[in-house]
């Protein structure tokens, strides 16, 4: 529905030539800029009403004692969501402002854009339900591993000071009369985290627009097919700063494979683009430092090469 809207504003109303590259680019960054500030303000709130109802210590401390069943859960809700890397922003911030450890948080925002219904669907259609199976797991792999060594690392210093759950602590031993008063509080906590954070969705999906509609798949071919032993680190960092639906990833992975790239190659590639993208950066530097966003993509990154590597090994016995 929205998109439709969107549509009909961009061709309709301003009258933009939908045959025009910047035209698709406008049209790209106020479909994604409504949707994901809407759903930042909408997911905030909803979290915040319900944190309402459970201390955050609880929460901590029920988490803590989980051990990699901490990261495991908040991987499979990351699997069950269909966001992309930067629809998933909203959800991280608020399970920071809750108080949920860092490295489980990042066991979502990791896993949560890599596995998506429509994405599985798609590659079911394209790959096989081997590779789509392989794919699923490998990713609930990579978002716990990712989890489990950055919240090894103690990372939360790098956390900007108003992001930090810290500073909510004191939100505990508040009492709530009624729902309406929760849902104040909620609807408090979106106001706050949106007019921090808006301005830098704006700029990431700015960003993304750009590359999404002026990069064509032919010159990421060009690169990743003269690359041999090395084309699956080069497939992921090409992947890194790109930005784009599930929607156009497979697709691309697709004309790659029946090229005769490799599969773990392609799948990197896959993954790299829906689990870290440039524009994601910039939304997450409004709530953290920029040491710990490159140690979030540099662990990530590795974990999707090494997973990489591993399927062009296991390609015989996918296909």
């Amino acid at each position: 529905m929205l998109q439709s809207l969107i549509d009909r504003l961009t061709y309709s109303v301003l009258r933009l030539p939908p045959e025009a590259l910047w035209a698709q680019a406008v049209n790209f960054f106020l479909y994604d800029s409504l949707k994901i500030i809407f759903l930042l303000f909408a997911m905030i709130s909803v979290i915040g009403v319900l944190r309402t109802y459970i201390a955050q210590n609880t929460i901590k401390q029920w988490l803590a004692k989980r051990g990699l069943f901490g990261y495991f859960f908040s991987a499979l809700f990351g699997a069950v969501t269909p966001f992309c890397s930067c629809s998933s922003i909203p959800i991280f911030i608020s399970f920071i402002k809750a108080g949920i450890p860092l490295g489980i948080t990042f066991s979502f925002l990791v896993t949560s854009p890599i596995i998506n219904e429509y994405l599985v669907v798609l590659m079911l259609g394209f790959f096989g339900w081997k590779i789509a199976l392989a794919y699923v797991l490998s990713g609930l792999v990579i978002g716990i591993v990712s989890g489990y060594v950055l919240g090894k690392m103690k990372l939360e210093r790098h956390l900007e000071k108003d992001f930090s759950s810290q500073e909510d602590i004191k939100q505990d031993k508040i009492s709530y009369s009624s729902f309406k008063s929760r849902l104040d509080f909620g609807l408090s906590e979106a106001f706050s985290i949106t007019r921090k954070i808006w301005f830098w969705v704006l700029i990431g999906v700015g960003i993304g627009a750009l590359i999404h509609n002026y990069i064509p798949k032919e010159n990421i071919e060009h690169v990743i097919g003269k690359t041999g032993l090395f084309s699956v680190p080069i497939a992921t960092l090409i992947g890194v700063p790109l930005y784009g639906s599930c929607a156009a990833i497979v697709p691309v992975a697709v004309a790659l494979f029946e090229k005769g790239f490799p599969l773990g190659t392609v799948l990197s590639f896959m993954m790299a683009v829906s689990a870290l993208s440039f524009p994601e950066a910039v939304m997450l530097r409004r709530a953290m430092r920029l040491e710990l966003i490159a140690i979030f993509f540099a662990v990530t990154a590795l974990a999707i090469i090494l997973t990489g590597y591993l399927f062009n090994f296991l390609q015989n016995f996918l296909l």
